[in-house]
């Protein structure tokens, strides 16, 4: 249960409220980005480090989406706080993110608890997680400031659209589990 990549989704984690802290309290915003740098960093490793060394878990299949998710919500609501981003944002990707939540139940009838993470979601989350740190380095002045706007809001827009697809799609493959697999009885009978 506690392998190496584990044990960095872990550490990803505890980044969450550091970088709450760092953005919202002493506006730390260098300190902030390397927090949301490391993450990027050990998202990577996890995954690479779990196929390399064959430490693949279910543990691991739960808290490295759980992190990603985690962070996608801390860096929304605290940009959003900070007047980095504009609210619609901040509301649109833990909105889609409640839907993904609402299909749970309906999986949980057929016997699964969650689909097989997709390559489009693996993308929009790359793109959200890369947008996040140039937003945050575009809120300064100067030709650096200036160009990581423009990018970040380039890899923010790719990332919402392809979030949202993604969130279309695993709500058609839902759909279609519902339509062609047999209920399963559940514990209460």
């Amino acid at each position: 249960m506690w392998t190496i990549p584990n044990a960095l989704s872990a550490l990803r984690l505890l980044g969450v409220p550091l970088f709450l802290w760092l953005v919202l309290g002493p506006e730390e915003d260098g300190w902030a980005l390397a927090v949301l740098m490391l993450s990027g960093v050990t998202d990577y490793l996890d995954g690479w480090l779990a196929r390399r060394l064959d430490q693949q878990s279910v543990v691991g299949q739960i808290l490295d989406p759980v992190a990603d998710r985690l962070y996608i919500l801390a860096v929304v609501v605290g940009l959003a706080l900070r007047d980095v981003v504009p609210w619609w944002l901040a509301i649109s990707l833990p909105l889609r993110d409640a839907l993904m939540w609402g299909l749970v139940p309906m999986l949980r009838t057929r016997g699964y608890s969650a689909l097989p993470v997709h390559f489009l979601g693996k993308a929009a989350t790359f793109n959200l997680l890369y947008a996040f740190p140039l937003l945050l380095l575009g809120d300064g002045e100067g030709t650096v400031a200036t160009l990581a706007e423009v990018f970040g809001w380039a890899f923010a827009f790719w990332g919402i659209g392809l979030y949202w697809w993604a969130g279309i799609l695993y709500a058609w493959q839902v759909r279609k589990l519902l339509a062609t697999t047999e209920r399963r009885p559940t514990r209460d009978g």
